[in-house]
């Protein structure tokens, strides 16, 4: 009798070992096969990366940062309520009480307002920001030569951009003159990007308009909107400047059959000169008694007319800064439309994940043995895929 039930038991055991579930069965739980955004099933087609701001977390040098050195003086305009208080005292006193677009100003030190601040994660409900050495206008400056101060930002790679915004900080001293500027070559060499400025043709040759045609692309333009948006309380100026790479390019819907704008949208790092201040009215700075009002950190002056001309080179002055919370470059890793995706490699660089048969960080040219036709950047009309003489495997 056991005998019989230990055969029973090993029949039982040999059929469930053998026993396989049908094909059909298993389609049932089988996942989808991912798709491959470089192919349609075997054939290549244009794949481009994720956009993204570039700037995001991407190291930020600056030729000047308040209080770096030493404990410094910087100077904002009031807020609102800050003025609402101000006019109602001076109602009271039988004072002046036009404050419309008084300075006040405190101290900074050190990692007070550091450049990391420029392109950390954007919270309108926690500001970061950058303030600059205060500026002495047209003078040796503080930490900052002059009224020029830099920023310059390391993309890490190469990204074809769609956009440059600078956020500046609430109720600061805004630019009147500044140059974006771009490098395609890791910053061994620059060219202008865009001007900005109330007086483009005195400070940078150029009108404040001009018109770009097919036959100058590539030509950098001088603008003074950012003057004209509205008033913000700080002098009529913007409290963002966003510069689009390719507005008003005639080849911009066509850029895959543009290598010229191909080449002015790319860069690897991109560089702000701020050159000016708006400035405030010199008699007023004249007039304050810098020590004292320092040490209360409490004094106001009137925010007169902009001038091209070198300001009071006064202690009052040098509480005058520039301010950005918020550093974006808008754009997509560069892949020449051979790649979905932008991956750290094996060295840590930031680098395409090339298919189509091609290779480089930014796949740029055929992997080896792929020689069959020349490489060429992939379009919505021919991926372009390089070809092995023997195999037709994509890879």
């Amino acid at each position: 009798m056991q005998r019989l039930a230990m055969l029973f038991l090993l029949t039982l055991v040999a059929i469930s070992v053998s026993a396989k579930p049908n094909d059909a069965y298993l389609k049932m739980f089988a996942m989808p096969p991912a798709e491959d955004p470089c192919y349609d099933y075997d054939k290549a087609r244009l794949c481009i990366p994720d956009f993204v701001n570039a700037a995001y977390e991407a190291p930020v040098v600056a030729s000047s940062t308040c209080g770096a050195q030493q404990p410094q003086r910087y100077c904002e305009y009031q807020d609102h309520q800050t003025r609402a208080t101000t006019a109602t005292t001076a109602t009271a006193t039988g004072s002046s009480g036009s404050g419309s677009s008084e300075l006040q100003c405190h101290s900074c030190e050190a990692n007070n307002f550091p450049p990391r601040a420029l392109t950390d994660l954007n919270n309108s409900n926690n500001v970061t920001c950058w303030r600059s050495a205060p500026i002495v206008p047209g003078g040796s400056g503080s930490g900052g030569g002059g009224d020029n101060v830099t920023l310059t930002l390391s993309l890490g790679k190469k990204y074809e951009l769609t956009y440059v915004s600078l956020q500046f900080c609430p109720r600061a001293p805004r630019p009147d003159s500044l140059v974006i500027y771009k490098s395609s070559d890791f910053g061994q060499s620059w060219q202008p990007f865009q001007y900005y400025s109330s007086q483009c043709r005195r400070l940078f040759g150029r009108p404040s308009r001009t018109t770009v045609t097919k036959h100058n692309e590539q030509e950098p333009r001088c603008s003074d909107a950012h003057r004209h948006p509205g008033h913000d309380g700080n002098g009529g100026l913007a409290s963002r400047i966003a510069f689009s790479t390719l507005d008003g390019r005639p080849s911009a819907r066509d850029l895959d059959s543009s290598p010229v704008l191909q080449d002015w949208v790319t860069a690897t790092d991109i560089r702000i000169v701020f050159h000016r201040l708006q400035q405030p009215d010199p008699q007023a700075l004249l007039a304050i008694e810098a020590p004292a009002d320092l040490r209360t950190g409490k004094y106001s002056v009137q925010l007169g007319g902009n001038t091209i001309e070198s300001h009071s080179h006064s202690a009052a002055a040098a509480g005058l800064h520039y301010a950005v919370s918020d550093f974006t470059v808008g754009g997509r890793c560069k892949c020449n439309g051979h790649a979905s995706k932008c991956s750290p490699d094996a060295n840590g660089q930031l680098s395409c994940e090339c298919r189509h048969n091609t290779a480089g960080r930014d796949c740029e040219r055929c992997k080896p043995f792929h020689f069959d036709r020349p490489w060429g950047r992939a379009t919505a009309r021919d991926a372009n895929e390089c070809k092995s003489e023997y195999t037709e495997t994509n890879i």
